[in-house]
């Protein structure tokens, strides 16, 4: 074999071995775990966080699984046991999350985030109609919450109910309270007259509007709420010791470099952007005053 041969030779195997060398890395990366709130239906999530889980595992280089959760508290819990190690989080439960997880970052948000709505929705039945101001007339009627833990579904809502009745709390305004646990539910059951007014995150009404689920003869929007920020991923402050130095920035860089349509639509944002913790001081402060956060 002549030298030229030889060299190439070499340089061939040194190829496969340094290649061999970081496929073992990535196969032995512990795997990076998330989840997300469970805002709306199942299987749009299972649509919505498996397309996010591919796409970050090409970008970061290690094993990435989505993981399902029952509920609100359960994606704030599963995040401070380190049990997930990143979360699409509402504006609220992200504020509980990275207070009981020191060190954690809210990084990147929907563009759509920052001025976030709340829509009130009434069954038709009702005759209560859309206006600029606030609905007073819903007073006395039956009203559903979505999750308890839902900044668009719960805790904004509260805030203006409150505002608009000075000194009363949601029980004394409405006849009935509800807590349906997702947007979804909520639409469903203020259309079927099982509530008469419920409040609901906009771009879930939006997204359901355009899959065919809301009747606009039976439930309406009767008001938008001012803006407030909102969603976000959150993740934990140990990743770079985990991952390696530099994993949150390059993770933040992913999730701000999402352009795919396919991933983009089932969250009803049109990108991502960054974000810090400061920007859901205001949500944390409502927190405190109507005294869902410590």
């Amino acid at each position: 074999m002549s030298g030229r041969m030889r060299t190439w030779s070499f340089l061939m195997a040194l190829g496969c071995m340094t290649a061999g060398t970081v496929s073992a890395r990535a196969a032995d990366a512990p795997i990076f775990v998330f989840t997300g709130i469970p805002d709306q239906d199942e299987s749009r999530l299972v649509e919505r966080f498996g397309k996010v889980a591919t796409y970050l595992e090409g970008k970061l280089g290690v094993p990435v699984k989505y993981i399902p959760v029952k509920n609100y508290p359960a994606a704030v819990t599963a995040f401070t046991n380190g049990q997930v190690q990143l979360a699409w989080f509402g504006g609220f439960t992200g504020v509980q999350a990275r207070k009981a997880s020191p060190g954690s970052q809210a990084i990147a948000q929907g563009a759509e985030d920052a001025a976030f709505k709340t829509y009130l929705i009434a069954n038709t039945k009702t005759g209560l109609t859309k206006s600029v101001d606030f609905p007073k007339a819903i007073q006395g009627k039956t009203f559903s919450f979505g999750s308890r833990a839902s900044t668009s579904g719960r805790l904004m809502p509260e805030y203006f109910i409150r505002e608009a009745f000075p000194g009363k709390t949601p029980d004394e305004v409405f006849s009935r309270v509800g807590f349906s646990g997702d947007h979804s539910r909520t639409i469903q059951l203020v259309q079927s007259g099982a509530f008469e007014v419920g409040a609901v995150d906009y771009s879930v009404w939006d997204l359901d509007t355009k899959a065919g689920k809301v009747d606009l003869k039976d439930v309406a929007v009767i008001w938008e709420s001012p803006s407030f920020p909102d969603y976000q991923w959150t993740v934990r402050g140990d990743v770079d010791a985990t991952y390696g130095p530099g994993f949150t920035e390059k993770l933040r860089a992913a999730l701000i470099g999402i352009t795919d349509p396919a991933i983009l639509e089932p969250f009803a944002r049109s990108k991502f952007i960054p974000v810090t913790n400061a920007a859901y001081a205001p949500v944390e402060q409502v927190g405190k005053s109507t005294g869902l956060l410590d």
